[in-house]
């Protein structure tokens, strides 16, 4: 049985390698690329079943991304991944065909959850998802700073006067991997 092919394109590189490593220990056959030409170079070279696509990357963007992936094969299921979540954008997302629209940070399960939502067989996906569970507190923090790390564009400095912490504290806390849920 040959195992199901996800591509994940997100220009953060340890959270695309991380989130390919949660895919490749679930089953599938999970290759990356960072942008849009490495993406669309990957499908046309072997379509994917699936692909998880982030929505804001250098150049273009990620529904441009998904509307070329359909245009390769219109049998790809797409789910984007946001921390730009906007009705706008959500609509777009859905005319063009992607399957679901995920706000980061997503894991594996998530992403998983939002492939059997949109009618994914379940035969093709690894395991069933388990129950979502609330985040800790640790957690709902962590994304909280993460969130505004992202909304200075990845300047420490106004995040941390943002967040009214000390700069050194929050570079501190972003050493550490996130928290569990």
């Amino acid at each position: 049985m040959t195992r199901p092919s996800i591509l994940i394109v997100d220009d953060d590189e340890p959270f695309r390698r991380r989130l390919a490593r949660a895919f490749t220990d679930r089953g599938f056959d999970a290759r990356e690329a960072p942008d849009y030409d490495g993406a669309v170079a990957a499908a046309r070279a072997e379509s994917p079943e699936y692909a998880v696509v982030d929505l804001k990357m250098p150049g273009r963007s990620g529904l441009e991304l998904a509307r070329d992936l359909l245009a390769v094969d219109a049998t790809t299921k797409i789910v984007i991944l946001t921390g730009y979540a906007s009705v706008t954008t959500t609509a777009w997302a859905m005319r063009l065909g992607v399957a679901w629209y995920l706000p980061k940070p997503a894991d594996a399960d998530d992403i998983l959850a939002a492939f059997a939502r949109a009618g994914a067989p379940a035969s093709a996906l690894a395991e069933p998802p388990p129950e979502p569970e609330a985040p800790t507190l640790e957690r709902a923090k962590w994304e909280h700073i993460q969130r505004v790390l992202l909304d200075c564009d990845g300047n420490v400095s106004e995040a941390a006067r943002r967040l009214g912490m000390h700069r050194r504290s929050l570079q501190r806390m972003l050493v550490k991997f996130p928290p569990s849920k």
